[in-house]
């Protein structure tokens, strides 16, 4: 028997579920129900950014819903990359990718995360190419 369709209605969203980095507010939606893919809302106040992170051996697919934000990444040898998102645009942050969410804009910005494994997992990092920071709950 094939298990029911779960949905999440957005009072639902549950703050303690999303997997947390400094600076972002992050609201698991669809957590635990599959063992292939997860889903978390990420909210980021004006002028915010997260600490410097990966999501281990996750593939993550962020779609931004509202507001303009930045991933910043590691480009190969070539230093930091910055690539802007507005609403409507997706991004691909590969496994293991170090990045870090920026909003330096007056508003604030929503983006939708979607992730390979049915539990997030956020390795925060104490800068690039940093060791693992012990985040406190």
């Amino acid at each position: 028997m094939q298990p029911p369709v779960h949905v999440t209605k957005s009072s639902e969203l549950d703050a303690g579920t999303g997997g947390q980095t400094e600076g972002m507010l992050r609201m698991g939606a669809i957590v635990g129900r599959s063992d292939k893919i997860c889903a978390s809302v990420m909210l980021a106040k004006p002028h915010t950014s997260s600490a410097v992170h990966h999501h281990g051996e996750q593939d993550t697919i962020v779609y931004a819903a509202s507001g303009h934000g930045s991933i910043v990444s590691e480009a190969e040898r070539k230093g930091k990359k910055r690539q802007p998102l507005s609403p409507g645009d997706f991004a691909l942050i590969p496994a293991w990718t170090e990045h870090q969410e920026i909003n330096d804009s007056d508003s604030d910005v929503t983006w939708i995360i979607t992730r390979s494994g049915g539990e997030p997992v956020v390795v925060n990092l104490e800068g690039w190419g940093g060791g693992v920071k012990i985040m406190k709950s």
